[in-house]
């Protein structure tokens, strides 16, 4: 049996004070709540969306155990707009193993953006980055993750540990269903210090200044072999990136 190491939850008050002097933070799922001003039930109500997501079509590591999808938003004090349909793209030196290369994913369903936590979740977490750096418009890519087990192991991030070349990454765990591992691990970027935790309760959120941290997750295996006619093994997550100034894109 693994024992899971429980992540270092930081109460709300605290939270800006904990990103400015450790580049991190992570909220439970009701600190979030009370954040976005939303009930748990209505979080729970964009659940299903990840049992529709396409396969990635991109991983160059030959896997199929990655499904996503990807829209793009700016988000201010007015609220939270979707812009046209966009690639997503990173530079090499933020992702070796995709870096460079445009990647058009289906973007999010219309139904995912039109439940009543959507803008509630981006325009709470712009808020948090806007008080660490101030007010401004703040550029946004939402991924949608499933990662499973279909190959025997599914990797949350197969490009090892990194930074996204972003302000700010907020990682939502959505669901773990029948999985080992997936522990996240929180890096100093310039220096020896990390940690490593299991986020296990849905919604449970961790928040990342990007110039200062990197992160990985783990990969997962199933607890126990599934018959082929069952849904694998899996972990969702929602991750959301905050920019200042422009999307990143090609030069």
């Amino acid at each position: 049996m693994t024992t899971l190491l429980n992540p270092p939850l930081t109460p709300v008050p605290q939270l800006s004070a904990a990103l400015h002097e450790r580049g991190h933070a992570v909220l439970a799922p009701h600190a979030l709540c009370d954040i976005a001003s939303t009930a748990l039930a209505e979080l729970d109500a964009l659940r299903p969306s990840w049992d529709d997501l396409p396969p990635d079509a991109y991983l160059r590591d030959g896997g199929r155990y990655r499904r996503r999808r990807h829209s793009c938003f700016i988000v201010d004090a007015t609220g939270a707009a979707l812009v046209p349909h966009r690639a997503h793209w990173q530079p090499l030196e933020y992702n070796a193993l995709h870096g460079g290369l445009q990647r058009w994913f289906e973007p999010l369903a219309a139904a995912t953006l039109a439940h009543p936590a959507w803008p509630k979740l981006l325009g709470a977490l712009a808020g948090v980055c806007s008080e660490l750096k101030g007010a401004q418009p703040w550029f946004v890519e939402a991924h949608q993750f499933r990662i499973d087990t279909t190959d025997g192991i599914g990797r949350p991030t197969p490009e090892g540990a990194h930074r996204d070349g972003v302000d700010f990454v907020a990682v939502l765990l959505v669901s773990r269903v029948g999985v080992k591992g997936g522990e996240t691990r929180v890096f100093e970027a310039a220096g020896p210090n990390g940690l490593r935790f299991t986020m296990s309760e849905p919604w449970t959120t961790l928040l990342l200044d990007d110039e200062r941290v990197v992160h990985e997750s783990t990969p997962i295996q199933p607890l126990v072999a599934a018959p082929a006619s069952q849904t694998p093994a899996h972990r969702d997550t929602l991750v959301l990136t905050f920019r200042r100034g422009s999307f990143q894109g090609p030069p």
